[in-house]
């Protein structure tokens, strides 16, 4: 009796590990699986425990920057390891002669395919044959999966790439604006050419947006620099999206600006729930945003230095501002704070209490002149 409930729950292990794969690496959609977020869930206590008592945001984000890829590791060891047991225990009643032990050993021996021990009937060979299948096809889809991560992972990092020296690092909305305004030092406008940097914002949402709530790992797969951070340069694009329509009421291009926006809030939105995050249905601007007038207001002083063209009073621009912001604000910086995002402005409130940084402003520097500070 004792063996027959061991094999019925190793059964109910299988098909959990099976679900859970198949969920995981084969299924072009998000399949919530107790497996995969148990070893989540773990590792992200592991490695919090020990970043969240450092100080320097630089040595937490070279040991965040192992999360993911120990992730990859150990949920394939968590896998092969429920297999194990779950064969195990089907083999159990087949081979009482050798007990438990023996049990382990041949599910084992059929979960690695090296068949060191061979079965003698045909109700232990076909839990074998399972078993080798179940252990082969597991590493075999692990490793095609693994190019289809990065692949995704590249594609989201040439724009964040791109934007570190249009909108500073870490990224803020504002200094895009100011930035793209002031031609990079050129003097020459370029603010005709956002509508097109929104387009392409617009397509990589969707494929951020799909790529990453299919595989929520990526969420947590950090850029190569310190500073940069796929959310905060999502945050700061969105915010100069909505600076750009509340501050510009004739603006050009602010079709591609509004795309941008439902864009970008439809992912945030969506990668967000997919963490399990709460957010309301319908946020309401009654109710007000994080960031605060004051804030708004200095931003809008930041724009005014570099001659930025400002036909609204500040106040009205505000009512527009809010009302785009809202649709993103809370899923950015619930994202922001499960990743440990940069402490870029704007972008919320983090696991370890930090100023918020500025963007990095590098002197210009002349020949026989003495520095120049960048407006």
């Amino acid at each position: 009796m004792l063996r027959d409930l061991a094999a019925v729950l190793g059964a109910l292990l299988v098909l959990a590990a099976g679900w859970s794969v198949l969920g995981t690496l084969v299924i072009p959609r998000r399949v919530h699986s107790w497996l995969t977020r148990c070893v989540s869930l773990s590792l992200d206590f592991l490695f919090h425990a020990v970043t969240d008592r450092l100080d320097d945001y630089q040595q937490r984000d070279r040991i965040l920057s192992a999360q993911a890829p120990v992730a990859l590791i150990v949920q394939i060891a968590v896998w092969l390891g429920v297999f194990e047991i779950g064969f195990a225990l089907l083999l159990w009643p087949f081979v009482a002669s050798s007990g438990l032990g023996g049990a382990f050993e041949q599910a084992a021996s059929s979960l690695v395919t090296l068949g060191y021990l061979a079965p003698h009937s045909g109700g232990p060979a076909a839990v074998d044959d399972l078993a080798s299948l179940a252990g082969l096809g597991t590493i075999a889809l692990q490793i095609a999966y693994l190019p289809t991560l990065y692949s995704a992972f590249n594609r989201r990092e040439t724009l964040v790439t791109m934007l570190d020296s249009r909108a500073g690092v870490p990224s803020w909305g504002p200094e895009l604006l100011a930035r793209t305004h002031y031609g990079l030092g050129t003097g020459v406008s370029a603010v005709s050419e956002l509508p097109d940097l929104f387009e392409q914002w617009e397509q990589w949402s969707a494929d951020v947006s799909e790529s990453h709530a299919t595989y929520p790992t990526l969420v947590r797969f950090r850029s190569p620099r310190p500073l940069s951070s796929w959310v905060t340069a999502q945050v700061a694009v969105l915010d100069a999206a909505a600076l750009y329509l509340s501050l510009l009421p004739d603006a050009v291009g602010a079709v591609k600006a509004r795309l941008c926006l439902r864009g970008g809030f439809t992912c945030l939105t969506t990668l967000a729930r997919a963490y399990r995050i709460e957010l309301p249905g319908e946020p309401d601007p009654n109710e007000g945003i994080s960031l605060t007038y004051q804030e708004f207001v200095d931003a809008v002083e930041r724009l005014r230095r570099v001659d930025f063209p400002l036909p609204r009073p500040t106040e009205d621009a505000w009512l527009d501002f809010l009302g785009w912001r809202v649709n993103y604000e809370a899923a950015a910086y619930a994202l922001a704070w499960i990743v440990d995002a940069p402490p870029a402005l704007w972008s919320g409130p983090r696991r370890r209490p930090v100023a918020p940084m500025g963007p990095l402003r590098p002197l210009t520097l002349r020949a026989g002149k003495p520095p120049l500070q960048p407006g």
